[in-house]
């Protein structure tokens, strides 16, 4: 069976192991599916040798959570070097990773923590960007966080930022919907400033996943991106509205706790690749 091509891609899931047998064995209506870097970057052994079951039917995105693309130490080089392996022997046909940073005087830290967007740092992610695709030889996709915190230096808004780091290094942009609308709910923001900051072409796959809802110190409303529960139905709308003015973009639905049987997914991959033809259908009415 041969793998579908990446120009037809439009909806995924990320793969967990309790699938893998029904993503092996059936045909499933996906295009393509996703795993996290750091769970593969081993020589050999049955994981791989999975991956190369499931890559050999469906495309592959490879979503990296380890890098620190936003620690101020410079980028380890071992963990560079197995990342590239991994993406020579899998040829994705996406690589990703955050703009955040996880790693910080030899310690590990397991969060995606936030940046302050001013200046320097915007010099500092970009260096450290080019590394990264330079030692690759690809493009890397750099999402958006969610965030809970903001920084008194921070003097530039998320999207401008965003969009001079892809002006700047040439890379693209992995908008996660989900993060954008935690973001703007949590600092009182319209998500729709984030959007239409971020230059159209750089933008180059679309996450959507599920939040839990809370209240801070103060009683205002806080958002937690867990990927624990199905999409809200206002991430949802703010999906639709971001395909109007996008255009149609590779998709991927994330759960990573609390997970549901295959068929739940895939009935929300559906559900994304339904709101591509709405869009397109919107698009050309308006035309």
């Amino acid at each position: 069976m041969t793998t579908k091509s990446p120009t037809t891609i439009a909806v995924g899931i990320g793969l967990k192991a309790e699938h893998m047998p029904d993503i092996i064995a059936d045909d499933t209506a996906l295009d393509f599916v996703e795993v996290h870097a750091e769970n593969y970057m081993v020589s050999g052994g049955p994981a791989l040798r999975q991956l190369t079951r499931v890559r050999d039917r469906f495309a592959l995105s490879i979503h990296g959570v380890g890098l620190s693309i936003g620690g101020a130490a410079p980028l380890d080089q071992e963990h560079l070097d197995r990342l590239a392996a991994l993406l020579q022997r899998f040829e994705p046909a996406w690589f990703s990773e955050h703009l955040a940073w996880s790693s910080h005087g030899g310690a590990c830290y397991n969060d995606l923590l936030p940046l302050p967007y001013n200046p320097a740092t915007l010099v500092h992610v970009c260096d450290q960007i080019d590394v990264v695709q330079e030692r690759l030889g690809r493009r890397l996709l750099l999402e958006n966080p969610s965030t809970y915190i903001e920084f008194a230096t921070s003097s530039m808004d998320e999207g401008a930022f965003l969009a001079e780091v892809a002006t700047r290094t040439g890379c693209g942009l992995l908008l996660d919907v989900n993060n954008a609308y935690i973001s703007a709910v949590n600092h009182g923001r319209d998500p729709w400033d984030l959007i239409v900051a971020l230059p159209p072409a750089a933008v180059g796959e679309i996450h959507l996943a599920g939040f839990a809802e809370d209240r801070d110190a103060v009683g205002d409303r806080l958002l937690i991106d867990t990927h624990g529960a199905p999409i809200a139905e206002a991430v949802w709308d703010f999906y639709r509205r971001t395909l109007r003015h996008l255009g149609s973009r590779p998709t991927l639905i994330e759960r990573d706790q609390a997970i549901p049987p295959l068929a739940v997914l895939v009935a929300e991959a559906q559900r994304a690749r339904s709101a591509w033809v709405d869009a397109a259908a919107w698009t050309e009415a308006a035309s």
